[in-house]
């Protein structure tokens, strides 16, 4: 089980190369490291269930968590690759992909936010992030997250599934999220929408969370 993960949100222009790469390194390339040292003796035995924590972000970028979403798509290629020659050496990948889970993890990484100076963007920008964003995200969190535990009982169905998914998602609010992005290849649709959640009618987003 590969659950090694950093986050980061906020105006692209007030992260450094240094963070990201940092951010890369772990949750990315932490898994790539990992399936590297077991993906051999799993195909040797031809046997093996390799489960990845993603992210629903991996399948759907989310406004000011540009590089956190980069690390999650980079995630769900890499296992989306790997799966079909997995298969082959009847080795299970499965993708567990939560929404907002309620932990420390991101109650730091919001805490972070709201200290962070924000003086290398523009003050229209800082003010979308300080104002908006964080503001929903609480919303959101306090809505629709989930517990640590919940997320632990869906991996562990996951494990003991006799024939394990490739993706699971665990939290049915964002279904419609991902079919979004599928329901039309050119992205208008998706970009569309969801511009107007943030923009347009943040009021109405916030009202039907809580």
């Amino acid at each position: 089980v590969s659950n090694a993960g950093v986050g980061m949100a906020g105006p692209l222009e007030c992260q450094s190369l240094a963070a990201m790469q940092s951010l890369m390194d772990t949750n990315f390339f932490g898994l790539v490291r990992l399936v590297k040292e077991v993906l051999p003796d799993m195909k040797r035995r031809r046997g093996g269930h390799i489960v990845v924590i993603s992210s629903i972000m991996g399948l759907q970028g989310i406004v000011f968590n540009d590089i956190y979403s980069a690390s999650k798509f980079a995630v769900e290629g890499f296992c989306e690759s790997l799966v079909v020659q997995a298969l082959r050496f009847n080795v299970a990948i499965s993708l567990v992909e939560p929404g907002p889970v309620m932990t420390e993890f991101e109650t730091k990484l919001y805490e972070e936010a709201e200290r962070a100076d924000y003086s290398r963007t523009d003050p229209e920008t800082a003010e979308i992030f300080t104002k908006l964003y964080l503001r929903n995200s609480r919303d959101v969190f306090t809505s629709l997250g989930q517990t640590p535990e919940d997320i632990a009982e869906h991996t562990l169905r996951v494990i003991e599934a006799a024939r394990p998914p490739f993706r699971h998602q665990t939290n049915v609010a964002y279904t419609p999220m991902a079919a979004l992005k599928h329901a039309d290849p050119s992205g208008a649709l998706m970009t569309d929408a969801f511009y107007k959640l943030v923009f347009k009618y943040d009021a109405v987003l916030r009202f039907g969370l809580r």
